[in-house]
């Protein structure tokens, strides 16, 4: 399926947000208005990407850096989709949003994003997409909640061929 970038939700008016939708907090799938109906549905997808970028503000200002995968393999990232209708038209848009996993702990993703200086270094809230190795893409998405829950987790550092972009 192709689809819109950032998930467009069923109370959307347009389907040109105000707000972005592009990546979800996965520990927030089910409270989230925007996404609990497709987690609870099961809409999980992946995305396939060559490469991902995140800015790293270690030297105060903002270095993009593009995280490839090692093996040279594409990154399939865990996501969700939906389907939105526009009410005044009746056309059907495909739309799909990443998902995100805390990374405070993660030797490199913690790098990643501006700190927070009202927070303590060990509590960020950095975050990073969830990689979904091919072994677990049958099971992210046709298997349940649960079984979608254990494969959201942070790919080891090893796993990844990071570097200024």
């Amino acid at each position: 399926m192709v689809g819109q970038f950032g998930l467009i939700p069923w109370f959307a008016k347009a389907a040109k947000l105000t707000f972005s939708t592009c990546n979800a907090r996965s520990e927030e799938l089910a409270q989230k208005a925007t996404f609990k109906d497709p987690w609870k549905r099961g809409q999980r997808c992946i995305v396939p990407a060559v490469a991902f970028y995140e800015p790293c503000w270690e030297t105060g200002k903002n270095v993009w850096w593009s995280f490839r995968r090692a093996d040279g393999e594409l990154w399939g990232l865990a996501g969700l989709w939906n389907t939105w209708t526009d009410k005044a038209t009746g056309e059907l848009v495909e739309s799909f949003t990443m998902l995100t996993i805390n990374a405070d702990a993660h030797p490199l993703m913690n790098r990643m994003h501006r700190p927070d200086p009202k927070r303590p270094p060990n509590m960020q809230d950095k975050r990073s997409v969830i990689p979904i190795e091919r072994a677990d893409v049958e099971r992210w998405l046709y298997g349940t909640q649960d079984d979608a829950r254990d494969l959201m987790r942070l790919a080891p550092a090893e796993a990844f061929d990071a570097a200024p972009h």
